[in-house]
């Protein structure tokens, strides 16, 4: 496609001289092209200064503006090092005149224009670094560097900051860099050398950029964006930068982060620098503090440029001024730093494709996120016409009449037309984005009653309101939040609850940052300070899985353990060391763990289906850490002797059902195959070795780390209980089973299910698993010791109203006639259900029976798991509350805890009438 059909609109020459004078410099431009020269030349005194430059130049570059562009970055990359300053400021001109032409006639967008520009940076800094550090290494001043270094820079590297590193500067900007070099380099008594040798050709590089000669000058560069910048070199080490941003980075260095990329000099360095600061920029948990600061950043920099008054067009700054730039952009940075840490689809660095991607992630509106990215293009078109004017480093409107109508002139439209969408736009994207950072003010607080007066008045000497910026926030967040309960059926209660919440909240200035940015989220809390004080108490030691709420996709479908499982395998694989696996398994379980119990809470699950997300949530954990425990270990001691070792789920976790209080039942069974030692730094007998991996194991899981334990684990119903070996090998396993295990032993495999380990090791324990069901019983034995268990449990724990566990008809008692069932009839399931009926077919249990007990287990199961959400413990119904007893009548579909009682009582009694009659009866 030709360059003039590709022209979409043309600049009017205010100056009709300037605009004929430039286009009889160019008289091989006809048509549009040439009116396109004129419009430009006869407005903007720059461009005609370019265009008389250039005469010879231009109307081949016009034909092919892309070509050109790439033809002058070859040129001045294969420069000679004495011949960079003319060179590059050739280059400047001409993809400046270039740019702005296919700019001014619609021939490029606006990311072709700010890319072109970048591109000429990138080339542009890397030919001055690279030009004076090769003097430096030709003069011996860099220890250990030769030819070969000159193209790297020696080490050096550029790292462009804001609008250069977004790949989209603008016509008459500046560019930030930061300027480092890699330590790893040289030794450490050369360091201080090199660093001498770089400073000096870093400063000599920046004037080859920046000095005005008489070809003029290729960009004004500023360094103050580095660290410390008063005391620091214009040139320093990566690991000195590093230390910084660790220690004592700021929120707008975080900001200013989002935007670097190494641009010149020792990419790949950069690269590994820019990756090592990921934990710097990209905070782990959502990060709402940072809307204060960066609210606060932009009233500082009104203030200091004065822009803080009213509206008003002449002399407004389209940057920095109210519904400017820089609005939009810190409106779509700061939700990329409060989103990005937890999701890297939001690591863009262009402001268009940020607001794009958080539109798509529902952090933004997708009506506003259009509006915004019409009004950034726009904002940025008037701002590059008032930079090609005069080529001055400006965002500012004109202030005169006669300016306004040459600027309207350049864009091709009519002054009072061009007046009156700038303010539009400002005031829109001013409207738009303010709100977000200064959201008006929350009415007064409500009038409160002597008794929750009493409770608000001990907050203060909470630990999570200690620091002066928790009360600043917590000041403004309380009065929307005493409305909302003051609204709810009964406020003392949730209240009370909400005062548990926070004397047990060690810091608050996260949590109440993110309840002030999401006010709907109070409502989620309220409702589960108020019906669960468990889940509460939960959320007090875990705050930051309120993160995982608005997140995005909170309330999506249930995925498979499959998908969590490669989901957290993938999350440990990007951890370097052991710890932090640790800790971030804790953190990921975490956030899927209070998932589980508000979608509980909230009934968008049934009691039935939380249990198995429990249940898959502990399989997965287990699956994913496991081979990084194995590779933990295997680096101490050597590979895993033989085949290695798998864990064997038992118990509850074994079938498939889990509360949100459960632990882990767990036996771990290894084969080492004949070999009778590992090979490492520190040998292991094969059985000490599979002993002390075990340990590992559980520690993995059960320590206390900085986030926490994962899981607790109960390990007694491994062979001979407490005191058997805590690894079992695989043939003493089968051997225990065969000729030793209680019958109570047997009824546990029936609901063990193979978890996380060696593949074929797991299979062959099913497999064998399957064939001990399967094998010839003694019936009336099994049926004996099975009723002789019953007697023993009901005596222990005879169980009460609101105990679902314990008692006659209750869980246990269906669960071990449910196993006598499974064992009977040498049936694989080992889900409850499954195995009643798997009791009735086999002929031992009638249908009737069989559905009578799944419905009074699923009766006791719900009381079970509810009791685990609400309190963690045995149900107390005073402790759980008006709240907490609606959602378990709620949740058994009756109106009154007196009829809920009343419904139990009937259940368990005709359950465990049952049991008595199934026990008593012969198997078929």
């Amino acid at each position: 496609m030709s360059t003039v059909s590709r022209i979409t609109r043309l600049p009017r020459a205010f100056e009709a001289d300037r605009g004929a004078d430039a286009c009889a410099a160019v008289p091989a431009l006809t048509g549009d092209l040439a009116r396109l020269v004129d419009g430009a030349a006869g407005s903007a005194p720059y461009l005609h200064g370019l265009v008389l430059r250039e005469t010879e130049w231009l109307p081949a570059a016009l034909e092919a503006p892309e070509q050109a562009v790439k033809d002058e970055l070859a040129r001045i990359l294969a420069l000679p090092f004495d011949k960079i300053d003319d060179g590059l400021r050739q280059a400047k001109r001409r993809i400046a005149l270039i740019a702005a032409l296919c700019d001014l006639g619609g021939i490029w967008a606006l990311h072709e224009v700010t890319g072109a520009l970048t591109d000429l940076a990138d080339a542009a800094t890397h030919v001055a670094l690279r030009a004076h550090i090769a003097r430096e290494i030709t003069r011996g001043k860099v220890p250990g560097q030769g030819e070969d270094d000159i193209e790297t820079c020696g080490g050096v590297v550029a790292l462009a900051m804001g609008k250069h590193g977004a790949g989209e500067l603008n016509y008459s900007s500046d560019i930030d860099l930061i300027c480092l070099f890699d330590e790893t380099r040289f030794d450490c008594s050369d360091q201080m050398e090199a660093r001498a040798a770089y400073i000096r050709a870093t400063r000599k590089a920046m004037a080859s950029l920046s000095d005005l000669t008489g070809e003029g000058y290729v960009f004004r560069t500023d360094l103050r964006l580095r660290p410390d910048p008063s005391v620091t070199p214009v040139c320093f080490a990566m690991d000195a930068a590093e230390r910084y941003y660790e220690s004592v980075g700021r929120t707008w260095e975080r900001a200013a982060y989002i935007k670097a990329r190494a641009a010149a000099g020792d990419v790949e360095a950069g690269e590994r620098f820019l990756t090592h600061l990921t934990p710097f920029v990209w905070r782990r948990h959502l990060d709402f503090h940072a809307i204060q600061e960066t609210h606060d950043m932009r009233l500082k920099i009104r203030e200091h440029k004065g822009l803080g008054g009213a509206f008003t067009l002449e002399g407004h700054n389209m940057k920095l001024g109210l519904g400017g730039i820089r609005e939009i952009e810190f409106f779509a940075q700061t939700r990329q730093l409060i989103a990005g840490g937890r999701d890297p689809a939001l690591r863009m660095r262009g402001t268009v494709e940020a607001l794009t991607a958080l539109s798509e992630k529902g952090w933004v509106e997708e009506g506003i996120e259009r509006t915004l990215i019409d009004d950034y293009t726009a904002h940025r078109e008037v701002e590059h016409r008032l930079q090609m004017l005069r080529d001055q480093q400006t965002h500012s409107l004109p202030t005169t009449p006669e300016e306004f109508d040459r600027l309207a002139a350049l864009m091709g439209t009519d002054t009072d037309a061009m007046r009156a969408e700038i303010t539009a736009r400002c005031e829109r994207v001013h409207d738009l984005t303010e709100e977000f950072f200064a959201p008006a003010d929350v009415a007064k607080a409500p009038e409160l009653s002597q008794e929750l007066r009493e409770i608000t008045a001990r907050w203060s000497t909470y630990p999570s309101l200690r620091s002066e910026r928790a009360q600043t926030i917590f000041s403004r967040l309380q009065p929307d939040l005493l409305a909302r309960v003051q609204k709810l059926d009964r406020p003392a209660e949730a209240l009370t609850h909400f005062d548990g919440f926070l004397k047990q909240l060690p810091a608050g200035v996260q949590v109440f940052s993110l309840f002030e940015a999401n006010p709907p989220l109070i409502d989620l809390f309220l409702d589960i300070v108020s019906v669960a004080p468990h889940l509460a108490q939960y959320l007090s030691r875990n705050a930051s899985v309120l993160d995982a709420v608005i997140g995005g996709d909170f309330f999506a479908p249930w995925p498979e353990q499959e998908v969590l499982e490669a989901e957290l395998t993938r999350q440990l694989a990007r951890i370097d060391d052991y710890e932090g696996q640790l800790d971030a398994s804790r953190r990921w379980a975490k956030e899927w763990h209070f998932r589980i119990g508000v979608h509980q809470l909230r009934g968008l699950i049934s009691a039935d289906e939380a249990g198995g997300q429990y249940a898959a949530l502990a399989r997965a954990s287990v699956a994913a850490l496991y081979p990084f425990v194995v590779a933990e270990f295997a680096r101490k001691h050597g590979e895993a002797p033989g085949r290695g070792a798998m864990v064997l789920g038992m118990g509850s976790l074994g079938a498939g059902r889990l509360t949100a209080a459960s632990d882990l039942d767990m036996i771990v069974i290894y084969d080492a195959d004949g070999v009778d030692a590992s090979e490492g730094r520190r040998p292991l007998q094969s059985r000490t070795y599979y002993a002390r991996f075990t340990q590992a194991l559980i520690t993995a899981i059960t320590a206390q780390t900085a986030e926490g334990r994962l899981y607790e684990v109960d390990m007694r119903l491994r062979p001979s209980g407490k005191q058997g070996p805590v690894a079992t090998s695989l043939e003493a396993f089968k051997t225990y089973q065969d000729t030793q295990a209680w019958v109570w032993e047997h009824l546990a495999m029936t609901r063990a299910t193979p978890v996380a380990g060696d593949a074929g090791l797991m299979a062959d324990v099913e497999a064998f698993r399957r064939g001990l069901l399967a094998a010839p019983k003694d019936e009336a034995k099994i049926r004996g010791e099975t009723q002789d268990m019953r007697r023993r449990l009901a005596e222990a724990k005879p169980g009460s109203t609101w105990d679902p566990k314990n008692g006659r008809g209750r869980m246990m008692d269906i669960e071990l006639v449910a196993e006598a069932a499974a064992l009977l009839s040498g049936a694989p399931d080992q889900n409850i259900y499954a195995q009643l009926k798997a009791g009735a077919a086999y002929g031992w249990l009638t249908e009737d029976e069989a559905s009578a007990l799944c419905e009074a287990y699923r009766m006791t199961w719900r009381l079970q798991s509810a009791a685990r959400l609400l309190t963690g413990e045995t149900l107390d119904m005073e402790a759980v509350g008006e709240g907490g007893r609606a959602f378990l009548c709620r949740s058994n579909g009756v109106e009154t805890v007196e009829e809920l009682a009343g419904a139990i009582d009937v259940t368990t009694r005709a359950a465990a009438v049952m049991l008595d009659a199934i026990l008593e009866r012969s198997a078929p």
